[in-house]
């Protein structure tokens, strides 16, 4: 047995689910053989504790990482910060600077907020709105943290993030009375939406711009308008899907300004840091609530953020990316009509999967995942494109991809798929570990 599964099964008993991210659970990808911890990690490679090399051609650290694992620039920034001290007390320069440049790059925007992590950037984003409209109700579409405001769905609708998230998240320890605060609403449904705002006193209309389908016609312009004439505060949770087909928020692309947004993940190219943007009139509602915390006051997270905008822009990562995505897309689709597979590929081109139109489809899920780990690939249905996935290496992938879509192809002609697993089906959703 690896170090990895070995030092997984014991963070089991010291760590309530084992890690800090259900998405980096060994379970989420193949139980019992995932190497689960890293020593190393650079450009699109990382190596395990038994010093394995592996490609990532999956979650590329849950898309923190755009510009690959370790990239030059940003690192040496970040290191100059630490060797003249990241915290002070004295606030720092950088903040301002990133601040300027994340408006300079929204001009609809004026002020902005900074944080460290996703899950509190929304919570953050949610006060501010509803200090801004004086209203508790908010309306949702998307994944946005784990926080109170956000579980709260599921106290009375059990499986009312089902369609945002995962199946199986129970609101236990959320308190009851926040029961009917915040209601979802379905992606390019903009007549659920608006029964939503008719029947409910909403303040707040929080939103990714796009994760798996795209806006249909007309769908962000209506949300846009229906909040305009109803005072309600839009807010973009942008995310995932910042700074992957644009320079900044994948809304650019749509021409349709929010009063807020919210960025995370590749802002800082695997460096914590976050940031809330927004209209004047909105942000400075911050100042009538309380919103504060010691480590956002930090340096490192403003440094790599400025940094990663800079060799964003040097490379214009975003069009990179997109192009390699739409590669990858384009030869999942090729490989899965040669053995006549029938498959579903969704997301952005940046961050693309595929899933199978079978009943089997998480069993083919774990199939892939093991047969590609044994070719050294970290490789589910799901991947986030970096500008170190060059052609020759998505070439290699999508060769060693195909044995394994023609053992799925036997599958659905009769050959059992349990003779292929070496271990247990991943997880689809939440689930207790022990």
């Amino acid at each position: 047995m690896s170090k990895g599964v070995n030092l997984w099964n014991k963070a089991k008993q010291i760590i309530p689910g084992g890690n800090m991210l259900l998405s980096k659970r060994s379970e989420m990808f193949l139980p019992d053989f995932w190497p689960s911890y890293y020593s190393k990690a650079k450009g699109c490679n990382v190596w395990d504790l038994d010093n394995n090399k592996y490609i990532d051609m999956s979650i590329m650290g849950i898309g923190t990482n755009t510009l690959g694992y370790g990239n030059k620039e940003v690192d040496r920034k970040v290191s100059e910060t630490i060797a003249n001290g990241n915290m002070s007390s004295l606030n720092c320069p950088e903040e301002v600077e990133l601040a300027e440049k994340l408006i300079e790059l929204h001009p609809w925007a004026d002020m902005v907020r900074f944080a460290r992590s996703g899950g509190e950037a929304n919570a953050i984003a949610v006060r501010i709105a509803r200090a801004a409209s004086n209203k508790d109700q908010v309306a949702i579409c998307g994944y946005h943290g784990w926080h109170d405001w956000y579980l709260s769905v599921n106290i009375e609708e059990k499986d009312g993030l089902n369609e945002h998230l995962l199946p199986g998240l129970s609101p236990k320890g959320v308190p009851k009375n926040l029961a009917k605060t915040v209601f979802p609403f379905n992606y390019n449904d903009y007549e659920g939406l608006e029964k939503i705002v008719n029947v409910n006193n909403i303040g707040v209309i929080k939103m990714e711009v796009q994760r798996n389908d795209g806006p249909e016609p007309g769908f962000l312009e209506k949300v846009r308008d229906l909040a305009t004439r109803n005072n309600i505060v839009l807010i973009f949770d942008e995310c995932t899907s910042g700074f992957r087909e644009t320079l900044g928020g994948i809304h650019k692309k749509y021409n349709v300004e929010p009063d807020m947004a919210v960025f995370g993940k590749a802002l800082g190219n695997g460096y914590a840091i976050t940031a809330i943007i927004g209209k004047r009139e909105v942000m400075e509602s911050a100042q009538s609530t309380f919103i504060s915390s010691t480590f956002w006051t930090e340096r490192i997270g403003p440094t790599a953020g400025i940094q990663t905008l800079r060799t964003m822009q040097n490379q214009e990562s975003w069009k990179f990316i997109t192009h390699q995505g739409l590669k990858v897309r384009n030869l999942w689709q090729e490989i899965a009509d040669t053995f006549k597979l029938k498959i579903k590929i969704s997301g952005i081109p940046a961050i693309s999967s595929f899933s199978f139109e079978s009943d089997l489809s998480l069993e083919y899920k774990t199939l892939i995942t093991q047969e590609m780990l044994k070719k050294g690939y970290l490789a589910s249905n799901l991947i986030f494109l970096c500008t170190q996935h060059s052609d020759e290496i998505i070439e290699r992938y999508i060769d060693n991809l195909i044995p394994v879509f023609e053992l799925i192809s036997q599958c659905e002609n009769g050959r059992d798929i349990n003779s292929l697993l070496d271990g247990p089906v991943c997880h689809s959703g939440f689930k207790r570990l022990n």
